[in-house]
């Protein structure tokens, strides 16, 4: 059946905000294909989540070259639903992807040269079949490359249409100043920055990131604020089958300790208080102060989207409540990116 949208996505239900000092708006809440839009994932369970997303204002899709699994099926996967069931809606989203990580053999299939991003940028419009995207991001700091070369290619990027805007991912305060210059004076301004972030992986609070982007006008979209899933009710009772500790992926089991799950349920009980679900709680907590523009989720069904879209109907928290929810949240060893945010 062909896929109509609700008409009333933009009536109130999701909410905008300006992305840093620029003249684009982000929802709260962002859907990421990192997950689940591989070949391991039916396409029609893929066709649903983003229909959801959709209905719910959710208008931004974000992606990279290396999701999948195998690599690249994600904006294959993507690219069909912009064909069949978004025909004539591209005006209405934002498409982001990404190029850092290894993509293809050989020398030149990952980091940040010129070489591999504006390779990677042109194999990710094909596989999407837009002739560009909205926002293109560096994917990692590259420590072997000058960082005026790859800030550069994303310049040229930008100037040559495959994209309109460009960001960062996982820098961290120092090196998103030093990127952020060289862009400034190209002429092709940092729009955002993509650092993982959630209530167990405080890293950009500590770094100082999350002001650095204040202070610089840059927007923010914070990636795995879920932690992959554990700050959601799946957990509340140890690692259950066919979660995505149980994949061998991304997520390792034994974070999901006793002292985790204690914590867990506490949180809980918390959000509850306050009539959210923890991972509606979750999200609030991110986008809390206005200082992370949108809160980037993924989903593997398209009741967990609904649920996490009905997240921006409380996003205050008392003194309270945050003190409360510090006293559960301990930081865990969760966060994949550091190396790259270090270097």
């Amino acid at each position: 059946m062909a896929y109509v949208p609700d008409t009333g996505r933009y009536d109130g239900r999701m909410v905008y905000n300006r992305c840093g000092a620029s003249g684009l708006k982000l929802p709260a809440i962002s859907l990421g294909l990192w997950h689940n839009f591989g070949h391991d994932t039916r396409h029609d369970v893929k066709q649903a989540i983003c229909r959801t997303a959709f209905d719910a204002g959710i208008t931004h899709f974000d992606l990279a070259n290396n999701y999948g699994p195998p690599p690249g099926s994600a904006e294959e996967a993507f690219g069909e639903i912009l064909r069949t069931d978004f025909r004539g809606l591209r005006d209405e989203l934002v498409i982001s992807s990404k190029a850092g990580y290894l993509m293809w053999n050989g020398p030149y299939g990952e980091w940040g040269s010129r070489k591999y991003l504006i390779a990677s940028c042109d194999q990710s419009l094909k596989r999407m079949g837009v002739d560009f995207v909205d926002i293109f991001y560096s994917h990692r700091f590259d420590p072997d490359t000058p960082l005026e070369e790859t800030m550069m290619a994303l310049d040229h990027i930008v100037r040559s249409g495959r994209a309109l805007y460009v960001g960062l991912s996982s820098y961290n305060s120092e090196r998103t100043r030093q990127a952020a210059a060289i862009l400034k004076e190209l002429g092709t301004p940092c729009l955002i920055h993509q650092p993982s972030y959630n209530m167990i992986n405080r890293w950009i609070e500590r770094d100082g990131l999350k002001d650095t982007l204040k202070e610089l006008g840059i927007g923010s979209i914070a990636f795995v604020p879920l932690a992959q899933g554990m700050l959601t009710a799946k957990y509340l009772n140890g690692v259950p089958q066919g979660s995505r500790a149980t994949q061998g992926k991304s997520l390792d089991p034994a974070l999901v300790s006793p002292r985790f799950v204690e914590n867990l349920n506490a949180l809980n009980d918390i959000a509850a208080a306050r009539g959210q679900t923890l991972a509606q709680m979750a999200l609030a907590w991110v986008l809390r102060d206005g200082g992370i523009t949108s809160a980037l989720i993924s989903a593997s069904r398209p009741e967990q989207v609904t649920d996490c879209a009905g997240a921006v109907r409380n996003l205050t928290f008392t003194a309270e409540e945050l003190a409360l929810i510090d006293t559960h949240a301990d930081e865990e060893n969760v966060n994949l990116w550091a190396k790259s945010s270090e270097s």
